[in-house]
């Protein structure tokens, strides 16, 4: 049987960066996408790289601010390798605040040339009508304050697609359309995957299968009785013959996200990045606007629902009431990987050799340059740039329930 050094279960831009960052150390890597290679949460994301307080948590703070530094730097390197285009803008992003909360963010208005402000709200460097005459929120919601902040936005379906090429022409497998079933042990360690089709050997398994990650059987020793043949490991969550007797050691859950895309009247119509506390709009160089997004607690559903697509675009009129003549392009929901405590789960496991970088949730697109770094160190055995504790499988132990043994 062919085997591989390290096999990455997941094709997203979380798994593909983390594939690259591997390969680069000198590993030889296979891939296993359960559909087809990013086509899942990153197709269907929105691309702002907001690592400011208003979107990301305190304990994601350090390791967003430092991922979104590294993007430059990772889309250069992925457009060299791929031969490929990434829409990379730099604008920044006009963010519509309710007024009794711009106190409490204190907006500065004292950029100086160091960056010391960076990634903080500061004041509009001119009239929001000089800067962005597209927006309007004058008569429709005048209760909302328009201030700055410096961050980029990068169309992931770009990203996506030169990692996927970057990947191969570094002479990375995949295997596509191959679900994994469960993790292979023997003496508590990882020997591979089994999937619908086949097995695949190796002594490294990454689990980056985004909201499916939790669906993964999951590697479990202990003694059963009866004979055995050999080592093998215990009861797997979704084995036929073994009734689930533990809850998922890596609970990711679904979580839907409706969006749709307008072309706008014209290029450079919205030239920034606009959030406010109902709706976003990002626009792309091609002239595309993107519209989102819900948050929807609906399992694996993945449908559109065109009252709710349609409340998104009333939103977007609300704050831009240029768009009225914008034509929708398209429509589209995704399932973005939520966890208990709304962190994602990165590092070791207690199975030797199987690892996880998964439940990033909102942010998967922003801190795939981070997180590709930081699990690249982790399981080549470095010391990690960041401190991953807060993200540790551990702080879910807990909820493995007792068992009979079998």
């Amino acid at each position: 049987m062919k085997s591989w050094d390290a096999i990455i279960v997941g094709a997203g831009i979380i798994g593909l960066s983390l594939a690259v960052e591997l390969n680069k150390r000198g590993l030889k890597l296979l891939v296993v996408e359960k559909g087809e290679p990013g086509r899942e949460a990153s197709w269907a994301a929105g691309g702002m790289l907001a690592d400011d307080g208003l979107e990301v948590a305190p304990a994601l703070q350090e390791l967003a601010s430092a991922s979104a530094r590294m993007y430059p730097e990772f889309v250069h390197e992925l457009e060299d390798e791929s031969r490929m285009k990434i829409d990379l803008r730099d604008t920044g992003a006009i963010v519509l605040i309710e007024q009794e909360k711009v106190e409490q963010q204190k907006p500065d208005c004292n950029d100086d040339a160091t960056g010391k402000n960076s990634g903080n709200l500061h004041r509009l460097p001119q009239p929001l009508r000089e800067l962005e005459p597209a927006i309007d929120v004058s008569g429709r919601r005048p209760e909302l304050t328009p201030l700055f902040l410096q961050e980029r936005s990068v169309d992931p379906r770009h990203l996506t697609a030169a990692a996927i090429a970057a990947a191969k022409h570094r002479g990375i497998d995949f295997s596509s359309g191959d679900e994994v079933l469960a993790i292979e042990t023997a003496d508590g360690k990882a020997t591979g995957v089994r999937t619908s089709k086949t097995q695949f050997a190796s002594g490294l398994v990454i689990n980056c299968a985004g909201a499916w990650a939790g669906k993964i059987g999951e590697p479990r020793s202990g003694p059963r009785s009866g004979p055995q043949s050999g080592p093998r490991s215990g009861p797997r969550l979704g084995d036929a013959a073994n009734p689930a007797h533990v809850e998922p050691i890596i609970p990711t859950r679904p979580v839907k996200g409706q969006m749709l895309s307008v072309a706008m009247p014209r290029k450079e119509m919205v030239r920034h990045v606009i959030r406010t506390p109902n709706v976003y709009l990002i626009p792309r160089s091609d002239g595309r606007l993107v519209i989102g997004a819900t948050q929807e607690e609906a399992g694996f559903d993945k449908k559109t629902v065109p009252e709710t697509i349609q409340r998104l675009h009333q939103a977007a009129l609300e704050v831009a009431p240029k768009l009225e003549d914008a034509r929708i392009l398209e429509a589209w929901a995704g399932l973005r990987p939520g966890t208990p405590d709304a962190l994602p789960i990165m590092g070791g496991t207690s199975t030797r050799g199987y690892f996880v970088a998964t439940g990033h949730f909102r942010d998967g697109i922003l801190l795939s340059p981070a997180t590709a770094r930081v699990m690249g160190q982790v399981v080549a055995g470095e010391k990690p740039d960041f401190d991953l504790t807060a993200f540790a499988v551990e702080r879910f132990e807990s909820r493995i329930t007792a068992s009979t043994p079998l």
